[in-house]
């Protein structure tokens, strides 16, 4: 079936990706481009012209005007034709925010449809909320700014506020300004789930080039421990793919160079995505523990056999059951479950038979993913999709987890997704147990210091607190570009520092 099209007619003078993502927002299944002028024929047409003080809209569907829309008494004019950063940032953001309350409204009336998050299309709007309460806002004013300046819901509002507050406790606790942290991938997996658009591979396939692998992830680490010798280390973080996935020889050996090759005389956490149940083994788990790892995670994503089959998953529930009484008994005392609704055929009653079983089990951080599929994942939701609907699995998940006492400290939105309107609006959420926040998540989440990533598919984020401004430095994805290129991907971060 053809896609359909929506052309977007704007002087592109810095705004073109604001207009396409928020229109992409109503509008998920069609594709969209933005030109100063649409000749091509169009099944949606959006035109957007700007006066002396004035952002007028039309947006044209079938040859038909259905919707327009006028902003008065508009200044800062020059932003639209030019980005000059020498112009009042202050006065920036305060036209891009009637830019996009003025595609907001026209889109909304033209498909009757409200967003819960208002213009905001980033994948981070606790940002927004944590800079207001760092900056002494009130609860009141912070509720005003998010819904009359970015439409967004009261519910979500209420959410962006509770996990910001904790997100400034935990920041409060810890020095990240003078720190950095450093995130280890290890990109396989005993298998790969359908819905997964991660960097991994098989390890049964690919555990020919385990060894070069960490042979070269090795060489990066040795580079990454003498970056910053003024700055302390606070958290490292093992993730993948399925860090387990390795053998337990290999496994030994990155815990011990891990630990040997960075300092960690004032790490706060150090997390190890055990991940999948059928890569975790007792031996595994007492190497973590041994290797003084203080956080982990065993992820279950449902509690239902049919549908752990259904997307790949070759373990059982009671698989789960075994890995977690077995970390119980070495002494693991911070776990965290994934869970996923919206997953293939699953119904609400799925769902609240899952997070029954799970908070039975009390872990300390449960996080709630909604399922969307990104364009690299295997699953196609048009095919197999859930048999109720996300909103009210996420809904029920929010009020069973925080009636049990957890309660949600960090967030993210899902980006670059396939599926419904609704779907590309929805959330990820971790919650914990008072005391029990994963601090890396806070940290990445909220980009508060720089993490220095190692290993295929990661992305390093070098955060300079003074500028307000992020860098990033990107590795390749490939295992074996990985191998042969490591000493380009390091001097990649050297010519950044």
């Amino acid at each position: 079936m053809e896609r359909k099209v929506i052309g977007i007619e704007m002087v592109d003078g810095g705004l073109a990706y604001d207009a396409q993502a928020l229109t992409k927002c109503f509008y998920p299944s069609y594709a969209i481009t933005v030109k100063e002028k649409i000749e091509e024929d169009v099944d949606i047409k959006i035109v957007i012209r700007k006066y002396e003080d004035a952002i007028e809209l039309d947006l044209w569907q079938d040859t038909q005007n259905i919707c327009q829309k006028r902003v008065d008494d508009i200044f800062y004019g020059d932003y639209w034709i030019r980005k000059d950063d020498t112009l009042d940032e202050s006065k920036r953001k305060q036209y891009k925010n009637q830019f996009k309350k003025l595609i907001y409204k026209a889109l909304s009336e033209a498909t009757g449809q409200e967003l819960p998050w208002g213009t905001l299309t980033g994948v981070r709007p606790t940002k927004i909320v944590l800079a207001y309460l760092e900056g002494g806002y009130s609860k009141d004013e912070i509720r005003d700014f998010m819904t009359q300046k970015y439409m967004a819901s009261p519910s979500k509002t209420e959410l962006a506020l509770k996990v910001a507050e904790t997100e400034l406790r935990i920041l409060k606790e810890i020095d990240y300004q003078n720190g950095y942290s450093v995130y280890i991938g290890i990109p396989f997996c005993p298998t790969t789930c359908l819905y997964c658009s991660f960097a991994s591979y098989p390890y049964e396939k690919e555990n020919g080039l385990a060894d070069r692998y960490l042979e070269a992830l090795f060489k990066e680490m040795d580079y990454v421990s003498t970056c910053y010798p003024d700055r302390k280390l606070t958290c490292v973080y093992i993730g993948g793919g399925t860090p387990t996935a390795l053998n337990e020889e290999q496994l030994e050996r990155l815990l011990q160079k891990v630990t040997t090759t960075l300092d960690f005389s004032n790490v706060r956490e150090f997390t190890v995505e055990a991940g999948r149940p059928d890569s975790i083994t007792p031996k595994k788990l007492q190497l973590l523990k041994t290797y003084g790892v203080t956080r982990i995670s065993i992820n279950p994503q449902t509690m239902k056999n049919d549908t752990l089959r259904l997307i790949g998953r070759n373990h059982t529930v009671e698989d789960i059951y075994e890995a977690y009484d077995e970390a119980r008994k070495c002494g693991h005392d911070n776990i965290n479950m994934d869970l996923i609704v919206g997953l293939p055929n699953e119904t609400l009653e799925d769902v609240k038979q899952t997070m029954d079983k799970v908070i039975s089990l009390k872990p300390e951080n449960v996080t709630v993913h909604s399922l969307v599929t990104k364009r690299a994942a295997r699953l196609n939701l048009e095919n197999i999709s859930a048999a109720g609907g996300i909103d009210e699995m996420a809904d029920y998940a929010r009020t069973e987890l925080e009636k049990m006492g957890y309660q949600p400290y960090y967030m993210y939105r899902q980006k670059n997704t396939t599926g419904s309107s609704k779907s590309s609006n929805q959330e990820n959420i971790g919650y914990a147990l008072p005391g029990k926040e994963g601090i890396y998540n806070v940290l990445i989440m909220e980009e508060k210091h720089t993490i220095l990533a190692i290993g295929a598919g990661t992305s390093t984020k070098f955060v300079s607190v003074e500028k307000k401004d992020v860098t990033r430095v990107e590795n390749v994805k490939s295992i074996t570009d990985y191998i042969e290129r490591i000493d380009e991907m390091i001097e990649r971060k050297i010519g950044v520092l």
